[in-house]
């Protein structure tokens, strides 16, 4: 855990970032440049060209394995292709993945489809998008004309199986800033592994955010442009930029962050920022800079109070040794069922805390939101059938909730309730979830639907007026049942959810743009997981059998090594 410290300027960064680099409405198109920046020698195991007498089918599945090259332009890949489609084929509009198991069949003479699952696409600016259980189909035309089978029309972009694609590709966060200005957000990338990447990340951050997360962030880079290769010397790299004609140093710093921590992924420990060639020439704003330097962008920063809670019999209770939490909520007055409890971002200190009761109801609702001071006196605040766990991260004193499964309910430390706009949150079911990420930007949903509840990722976002959910989408299309989700880090998910080959419920992790979605141990467990904790840090809590367990050492082990378990239900981290 490390202390939040920055840079003197830090604290105005946001206020002068957003007078001349706001978020876009939209961003310029930016392709995969990787494949034609790669250096003339290349390194890895290329594949085979054709064989003499090839069959149809051979060449349509040499061409998709030879589509894994990272060799520039791909000639191998070409050879498969007839002679004006070989010069003609782009293979730098995107790419497309699909399932190791697929299936070329000849249906007529020269005529060869392709059929597979459609894992996701990746766009020409490296942005993945998970497929939600298409099947990809594509028929290839062949000629034979050369006396050797060739294709005709083939698909526009790369064709890639999906392992190809984890072997030759990186997931790479290209980090803008929360509208606080206090942490750096991941923005997941995919870019072709070797030497070019530093070049292509800074590009991808100059062009902005994913549609996605651009309602949600604000970009520093805005407007700036790379002067020349990012240049590369061991741990050490630099960076020279021209930036708008009136961009002010808060801006340029708060650029120099960004990049230090996108950098610093490729074990590039030492970032020097040009500004025209010169240094940037900011006040506090060393010439070469770490992530030390900007510590306080910490994108998964960890509160030292920040230690588990949990509910047991209407009380809340600390996770780290059973012991009741300060005041009335720990002594069990309010008769809690879930609670969610705010870290003050200036102090790192436990603030708002909001919890849920369905016994002590002033106003006769099934439901009541409780809220007030950590350690103090709660108010009820809110009345309805129903509520969703609190939810809080780390950027505002402020906590949120799902009223009756439908409407999103915001409430800052001091005001009033106040309703979120989720615009597209009725066409798709009950929200049973709502967890807000550790930077507040994003929201994690289990919304019910036919057969069961799915997993959804929105982005939050703020101006004048008001704050809205936009953008939900499916990230785990493939999982079904899903009954609870947290926040692993800033971009990863741990989701429990059904497993149709077991019949229970399971945990797995997703990232956040719905890659690598994987299975999560369940050894220790006494039975299936019904709620999780998680965050930035920490080990990850869930409750199995009305006890509470904790993910340590490949395993899940009491709260206490060696202890009985420990009764309890919803756990949480303060966030």
């Amino acid at each position: 855990m490390t202390a939040r410290r920055g840079l003197p300027a830090l604290a105005l960064l946001l206020a002068l970032v957003s007078g001349c680099s706001t978020v876009p409405s939209s961003s310029a198109t930016v392709q995969i440049t990787q494949v034609a920046e790669l250096p003339g020698d290349d390194v890895g195991i290329e594949p085979l060209g054709p064989e003499q007498g090839a069959t149809p089918e051979e060449v349509v599945r040499g061409f998709i394995d030879a589509s894994s090259s990272t060799a520039r332009n791909h000639p191998v890949a070409r050879q498969y292709l007839d002679g004006e489609d070989a010069a003609s084929w782009s293979d730098s509009d995107g790419v497309t993945i699909i399932s190791s198991d697929f299936a070329p069949v000849q249906t007529r003479s020269g005529t060869v489809e392709v059929t597979a699952a459609l894992v996701g696409t990746v766009d020409e600016r490296g942005v993945f998008t998970v497929a939600d259980g298409q099947v990809y189909t594509h028929t290839f035309t062949l000629s034979h004309e050369s006396g050797e089978w060739r294709i005709t029309d083939p698909p526009d972009g790369l064709l890639l199986l999906e392992p190809d694609f984890a072997r030759t590709y990186d997931q790479l966060d290209a980090y803008f800033l929360d509208p606080t200005g206090s942490r750096v957000v991941p923005d997941p990338r995919y870019l072709v592994s070797g030497p070019a990447q530093p070049n292509a990340l800074v590009e991808r951050l100059i062009s902005g955010p994913s549609a996605a997360l651009a309602a949600g962030v604000v970009n520093p880079l805005s407007g700036a442009r790379l002067r020349s290769t990012v240049r590369v010397a061991g741990q050490n790299v630099t960076i020279d930029l021209s930036f708008p004609a009136d961009v002010t140093d808060a801006t340029a710093q708060a650029a120099a962050g960004q990049l230090v921590w996108s950098m610093q992924q490729l074990s590039l420990r030492r970032v020097t920022v040009l500004r025209d060639g010169q240094p940037l020439g900011v006040a506090g704003t060393p010439l070469e800079q770490s992530t030390d330097d900007w510590v306080s962008l910490d994108p998964d920063y960890a509160p030292v109070d920040a230690v588990g809670h949990y509910v047991l019999d209407g009380a809340l209770r600390r996770a780290a040794d059973a012991s009741p939490a300060p005041g009335p909520a720990g002594s069990g007055v309010y008769g809690l069922v879930s609670a969610g409890v705010s870290v003050d971002p200036r102090t790192s200190g436990l603030g708002l805390m909001a919890g849920v009761s369905t016994t002590v109801s002033p106003s006769g609702a099934p439901a009541t939101l409780f809220a007030g001071p950590y350690g103090g006196d709660l108010a009820p605040v809110l009345a309805g059938r129903s509520f969703t766990t609190p939810t809080t991260a780390g950027t505002r004193a402020e906590v949120w909730t799902v009223r009756d499964g439908s409407e999103v309910v915001r409430l800052p430390a001091g005001g009033t309730p106040q309703t979120v706009n989720v615009t597209t949150l009725a066409g798709l079911g009950r929200a049973t979830v709502f967890q807000l990420s550790p930077d507040g930007v994003r929201a994690a949903l289990v919304i019910e639907g036919p057969n069961g509840g799915r997993l959804f990722v929105g982005t939050v976002a703020r101006d004048e007026d008001a704050v809205t959910v936009r953008d939900l989408r499916s990230v785990a299309p493939s999982v079904e049942q899903v009954v609870d989700v947290a926040w692993r880090n800033s971009g990863l998910l741990m989701v429990l959810a059904g497993d149709p080959s077991e019949e229970r419920t399971v945990p797995y992790t997703v990232d956040v743009d719905g890659w690598d979605l994987t299975p999560v141990i369940t050894s220790g467990l006494p039975g299936q997981p019904t709620a999780v904790a998680a965050a930035p840090g920490r080990q990850p809590l869930v409750t199995a059998g009305r006890t509470l367990w904790e993910l340590g050492g490949g395993t899940w082990v009491t709260l206490v090594r060696g202890a009985e378990p420990v009764a309890g239900e919803e756990p949480f981290y303060p966030l």
